[in-house]
Order: structure tokens, then C-alpha cells, then sequence
């Protein structure tokens, strides 16, 4: 790995402890204003809504601009973002709205920052290194990821749950700050014919559902993110409620994910190089399935943390595979927008599910029985495009790798 891989891991890492912090603190913050499943499911929705409204217009433009610079200008301005809501608290402003509106922000921000770094990660290490790169990537992101809920949850003995956020805004400048170290460019060389943005946009859609391969995962993911989205944005709501946990404990449980990730993301190279794409990535999300039902049923949080640990890793077992397939068939000029299309896709179904369950959770009643239910869809969708689409057998569609 070069040297500018690493300056560019350490940042995104750091950025990462602070994120894990605030994705701990915004749901346990809307309950506590709130304490309803429909607006918790709400916020989720935010989040995802700006990738169906801006994803694809963004996703081209990253192809045609300076990615590293759009990189740190984007971790300023999410600093800027995130640290508003603490200082709205300070002055008596805050409110959910007040939340939504920063997650809308953030989340639109996100978008220019994940299609960059998406397609900047091919110029930082050779083909045959990016599921190992990814999953180290992911592993470290899971070990800040363990950190920051279990630090939130300490912190909170001291400190207001917003107050939180101020560690977020700052490693976002920390994010900055490592990436204009990094010497090598995160674009492709040489310089692009002049192409107008519509036409960028439809050539990467025209890709993608050309594309057997990079179709279907996309497809498998909308399904997937509108079944699956609930069991995310009602963790909070689900371990108050079943196991009447306290907040340090809820701090526990996001940890734990993180942990279940980094053994996951550590063994997603050697998982790859002796089994196909198929076997890895659509048996994780199966045995993610069956997790979940185990998770509804839970007699304590004492067993429902490892099985949520091992549940969330293979998640991401499944998105690292994805990820390194689209970075190997895709050509470098077209990541940026190939990625942003892949996650319109993708995503245009997180705030349907999410305001879906939180509605349907708020009207059975019994959150253990929607989470069983959606475990069982989970493994049923898994199971389906295994057999029945291209994704069984993905290698056949790789091109030759240059000599």
C-alpha cells in the first residue's frame, strides 16, 4: 500500500470515531425529545433523501472536478453543519426540526464525499488490492465505530447528548487536514472531453442497468435497504423497549456493531480469494436474515450484543464485496457517477421503509415481531438473487485485467 494510501485511511478513521459518536447521539436525542417510533423513523428518511433528490447530479459532477479538493472542502463545511446542533441547545433553539434540517445537510455533503472517495480509492492501490484495502478500510472505520458509542456513553455521565457533536465537527477538520497531505491526485490522468452534466448522468445510468451485474446489485440493495432500513432506525425504540436498556447500555450495542464489523471487514480478503462473490456477499446477507429473527427474540441484551455484533459485520461483508466488484468493472472516469447512481438506486428506498416501519411499529405495537418479519425477508431476497440473477456467479462478467 503506498504511503498516501495510509495518510488517507488515517483521516477517514479519525472522521470516523466522530461520525460513530454522532450516529449514537441523534437517534437517542430524537427519542428523548420525541419518543415516537414514526419520527425516529423520520430522521432515517431525512438521511436518505437527499440521495434521491440530488444523487445523480452530484455523482457526475465529482467526475469532472478536482476530487481532493472537493474532499476537504466538504469535511468543512459538514463541521460547520454538526456543530450547530450543540450551539443550537446552548441557545435554547433546538428542536427535531432543527435535527432534520442538519441531517438533510450533512447527508448532501455526504453524497460529494462518498462518490470522491469511492472513486479515489483505485489511485491509491493496485486492482487485485481492493478488497483488501476496502476491508481494511472498513475494519478501522468499525474499530472508531466501537470507540465512540462506548466514549458517547461514558461522556454522557458529564455532558449533554447533543454536546456530543463537538467531537464529530472537529475530526471532520482532522479528515481535512490529512487529506491535503495526501500528494497523489484521486483523479484518473489526463483531462476529460468536455461532456454536458445531463449527458454524464445518462451515460452512467445507461451503465449501470446495462450492466447484468452492477443491475442487479441494485436492485438487490432497494429491495433490501426498504425491508432492512427499520431494524436500524428503531434500535434505540427496540432496546428501551424489550430490554428496558439504559442509555450507556444502548451505547454498548452500537459498539458492539462495530465490532462485529471489524472481524468481518478484516476477513473479506481472504473470504473473497477462496469463495466467489456469490457465496460470500449473498450468504452473509442470508445469515444477516436469520440474525435479525434471532435478534426480535432475544430473552436479554446480553444475548442480543453478539448477535447483533455478528449481524452488522456481515452487512458490511456484503457492501465490501459490492463496493470492490463496482471499483474492479467500472472505469475510473465514470466511478464518481456509476456510484452515485448506484446509491440513488439503492437509497431512493431508505425513507419509504424507514417512515414504513416506523409507522407499522407504531401501529402493531410489538417492535420484536417487525423485526422477525423483516430477518425473514432479508434472507428470502438474499436467497432469490442467488440463484435466479447474474449475482451468482459475478466473476464471469470481469474484464481481463491489463497487462
Amino acid at each position: 500500500m503506498r504511503a498516501d494510501f495510509w495518510r488517507f485511511w488515517l483521516g477517514e478513521t479519525v472522521s470516523s470515531f466522530g461520525t460513530s459518536m454522532t450516529r449514537f447521539a441523534v437517534p437517542l436525542l430524537v427519542f428523548k425529545l420525541t419518543g415516537s417510533a414514526a419520527l425516529l423513523g423520520g430522521a432515517f428518511a431525512v438521511f436518505g433523501l437527499p440521495y434521491l433528490l440530488f444523487g445523480l447530479v452530484i455523482g457526475a459532477w465529482t467526475d469532472r472536478v478536482d476530487r481532493k479538493r472537493l474532499m476537504i472542502g466538504v469535511d468543512l463545511l459538514a463541521a460547520l453543519v454538526v456543530a450547530s446542533v450543540p450551539v443550537a441547545a446552548a441557545l435554547g433553539l433546538l428542536s427535531v426540526a432543527w435535527i432534520y434540517a442538519a441531517l438533510f445537510l450533512v447527508s448532501t455533503l455526504s453524497i460529494f464525499f462518498e462518490a470522491a472517495q469511492f472513486a479515489a480509492i483505485p489511485s491509491l492501490v493496485e486492482r487485485d488490492q481492493l478488497v483488501t484495502a476496502n476491508g481494511r478500510i472498513q475494519a478501522s472505520f468499525a474499530a472508531a465505530a466501537v470507540l465512540g458509542p462506548l466514549v458517547g456513553g461514558a461522556l454522557l455521565v458529564a455532558v449533554p447528548i447533543e454536546d456530543l457533536l463537538y467531537v464529530d465537527a472537529a475530526t471532520f477538520a482532522v479528515s481535512a487536514t490529512t487529506l491535503s497531505l495526501v500528494r497523489r491526485g484521486f483523479n484518473a490522468p489526463g483531462r476529460r472531453a468536455p461532456t454536458a452534466l445531463r449527458a454524464d448522468i445518462a451515460e452512467g445510468l445507461r451503465y449501470v442497468l446495462r450492466h447484468p451485474v452492477l443491475r442487479n446489485i441494485s436492485a438487490m440493495m432497494a429491495l433490501m435497504n426498504f425491508v432492512g432500513t427499520t431494524v436500524y432506525a428503531q434500535l434505540v425504540l427496540f432496546a428501551k423497549v424489550r430490554f428496558d436498556a439504559a442509555d450507556s447500555a444502548i451505547g454498548v450495542l452500537f459498539a458492539a456493531g462495530g465490532a462485529g464489523v471489524i472481524l468481518c471487514s478484516l476477513a473479506a480478503g481472504p473470504l473473497r480469494a477462496r469463495f466467489t462473490f456469490g457465496t460470500v456477499a449473498l450468504g452473509a446477507l442470508m445469515l444477516n436474515g436469520l440474525l435479525t429473527v434471532a435478534l426480535a427474540f432475544a430473552p436479554s441484551l446480553a444475548v442480543a450484543v453478539p448477535i447483533w455484533a455478528l449481524a452488522s459485520g456481515l452487512g458490511i461483508l456484503f457492501n465490501i464485496n459490492t463496493g470492490s466488484l463496482r471499483q474492479a468493472i467500472v472505469p475510473n472516469q465514470m466511478l464518481g457517477r456509476i456510484i452515485s447512481v448506484a446509491m440513488v438506486l439503492a437509497w431512493s428506498m431508505n425513507p419509504l421503509g424507514a417512515l414504513a416501519g416506523g409507522l407499522v411499529v407504531e401501529r402493531t405495537g410489538n417492535i420484536e415481531l417487525v423485526y422477525a418479519a423483516i430477518g425473514a425477508l432479508i434472507f428470502l431476497i438474499a436467497l432469490f438473487f442467488r440463484v435466479a440473477t447474474p449475482l451468482g456467479h459475478a466473476e464471469r462478467y470481469l474484464e481481463p485485467e491489463p497487462a
